[in-house]
C-alpha cells in the first residue's frame, strides 16, 4: 500500500532542479508506474503481474519511477487506453539491474563517445532510457528531470515473471487526488531521490552527485 503524504510538504524538500530518480521505495522495493486500459488493467491485479490476451511482451513497456510524471503522461488515468494506474513494486536488485542496462534512446556523445558505439550499445541492450521534464500537478515543466526506462525482451519477461512483487490498482486514488489538484490538501505517494550507489552507472545515466 502506498503511503500518501502533503504534496506541499514533498515540493518543499524535493531537488527543484538537475536529474534525479524520485521514487517511493524502502530497503528491498520500489515503486514504478503504469498505465493502461482497464482490461490489461484487472488481469494485472488478478493474477499479480503483467498478462492475458491483450498484454504483449513483443512491444516495449514503458514504467516510471515518478508519479507527477506518470499523471502528466496519462492525464491522471484520463487518456484513452491509460485509463488505470498500475502501481507495480518490484525488487530493488531487479530495478538495479535495469539502470546498469540502460541505454540512451538519444545519441549522447559524452557518454558513447562514436555515434556507432552508441548504436551497437543500442542493439545489444533491452532496456531503453530516457529523460524527460518532470511536472507539476497541473502539468506544467519543472526544471527537474524524470527518469522512465522501456523494457523489451528477456529483460522485460524478468521484470513481468521474476522481479513484479505486487500491483495495485491505483486509479480510484487518482481520481480523488487530481480533484484536490491546487490545494493543499493534495497528497501524493511519499518519494525519496533513489540512490544509485553504483558509480560508474551513476556517471553513465547524469544522475545529480547528491544521488552517488
Amino acid at each position: 500500500m502506498l503511503e500518501l503524504v502533503p504534496y506541499a510538504e514533498q515540493r518543499a524538500r524535493w531537488p527543484a532542479s538537475g536529474r534525479h530518480v524520485m521514487a517511493a521505495y524502502d530497503e528491498t522495493s520500489i515503486v514504478v508506474y503504469q498505465a493502461y486500459k482497464p482490461s490489461i488493467a484487472r488481469h494485472a491485479v488478478k493474477h499479480a503481474r503483467l498478462g492475458g490476451a491483450e498484454f504483449s511482451r513483443e512491444r516495449m513497456s514503458w514504467i516510471k519511477p515518478g508519479f507527477l510524471w506518470m499523471m502528466f503522461r496519462s492525464g491522471w488515468a484520463s487518456k484513452v487506453n491509460q485509463e488505470r494506474v498500475l502501481a507495480v513494486r518490484i525488487a530493488r536488485a531487479g530495478f538495479d539491474a535495469l539502470l546498469a542496462a540502460a541505454v540512451h534512446s538519444s545519441y549522447v556523445e559524452a557518454v558513447y563517445g562514436a555515434h556507432a558505439e552508441w548504436k551497437q550499445a543500442l542493439s545489444g541492450s533491452d532496456v531503453r532510457l530516457q529523460w524527460d521534464p518532470d511536472h507539476d500537478p497541473h502539468g506544467n515543466k519543472l526544471e527537474r528531470r524524470a527518469i522512465q526506462l522501456g523494457l523489451r525482451g528477456e529483460t522485460l519477461a524478468r521484470y513481468v515473471d521474476e522481479w513484479t512483487l505486487g500491483i495495485e490498482d491505483i486509479t480510484e486514488r487518482v481520481h480523488a487526488e487530481r480533484a484536490r489538484v491546487g490545494s493543499d490538501a493534495l497528497c501524493t505517494p511519499r518519494e525519496r531521490v533513489y540512490p544509485v550507489s553504483d558509480a560508474a552507472v551513476a556517471a553513465r545515466l547524469g544522475v545529480a552527485p547528491s544521488e552517488r
